[in-house]
């Protein structure tokens, strides 16, 4: 699966602990630590179901559950809803900058204020993030990695990171300004990734794990046509798209 080139720095399983998604449930993710990965092997594991944060690589191994789907958007075939169109035509006034990861006072004040309300409304832990995190996480020096921003006014309101590999973008995390919140700009930016992607000639848009049973990952499976990963990707097995939510 992985070129000799790429730098295999460490590989982990981890212990069974709390499930993020499901609550009652433990989960076990298998993780990837790795350096001199192009584009061309995050699009080959991204299509195994792996995920990427900074040089960290990971995916759900859970024993006993498969509830984790891997979903991605065949762009030829997506056609905004009825819904959905609504949102563009709401944020037409936003403007919208396509780049590479970056960190600042800016950016970290509106993933705090982000993070915080999440904490109020979701009972998520506390975050004590700070710059360098920030940087590994979010802004760590990759060749696929893009950032979308979106201002308004001016004003930093959304950032949308992602990795763009010769056949796909994968939006990897969206955060915004909660003052914003009626705008939909999670929504607005899944649906500005993909309209990007198509233009560049890309044919899928992945958009991560979709939990049926989680609430704050069902939203997914509203962009379709969609497609998962059918079953969990063992070895050099050949990975199985299908019919997805």
């Amino acid at each position: 699966m992985l070129r000799p080139a790429v730098r295999l720095l460490e590989h982990t399983i981890s212990a069974p602990q709390p499930c993020p998604y499901i609550e009652g449930l433990d989960a076990t993710f298998e993780t990837l630590v790795m350096v001199e990965v192009t584009p061309a092997d995050v699009s080959s594991l991204l299509t195994r179901g792996w995920r990427r944060f900074g040089p960290s690589y990971f995916r759900p191994v859970c024993p006993t559950c498969e509830a984790c789907d891997s979903l991605r958007v065949p762009l030829a075939g997506f056609v905004p809803s009825t819904s959905q169109r609504r949102i563009i035509r709401k944020n037409a006034d936003v403007d919208i900058a396509v780049g590479h990861p970056t960190v600042d006072d800016e950016r970290l004040s509106v993933y705090r204020a982000w993070h915080e309300n999440r904490e109020g409304s979701r009972g998520w832990s506390p975050d004590s993030l700070d710059a360098e995190g920030y940087a590994m996480h979010f802004a760590f020096d990759h060749p696929a990695a893009r950032e979308f921003t979106f201002r308004l006014d001016g004003h930093l309101v959304g950032v949308g990171l992602s990795d763009e590999t010769p056949d796909a973008v994968s939006a990897a995390y969206f955060y915004f300004n909660p003052a914003y919140a009626s705008r939909s700009l999670g929504t607005f930016n899944v649906l500005t990734q993909a309209a990007w992607a198509r233009a560049r000639g890309r044919a899928h848009l992945y958009l991560g794990y979709r939990v049926g049973s989680c609430a704050s990952l069902r939203y997914k499976g509203a962009f379709v046509p969609n497609e998962k990963l059918l079953a969990r990707v063992r070895g050099s097995e050949a990975p199985v798209w299908g019919a997805g939510a």
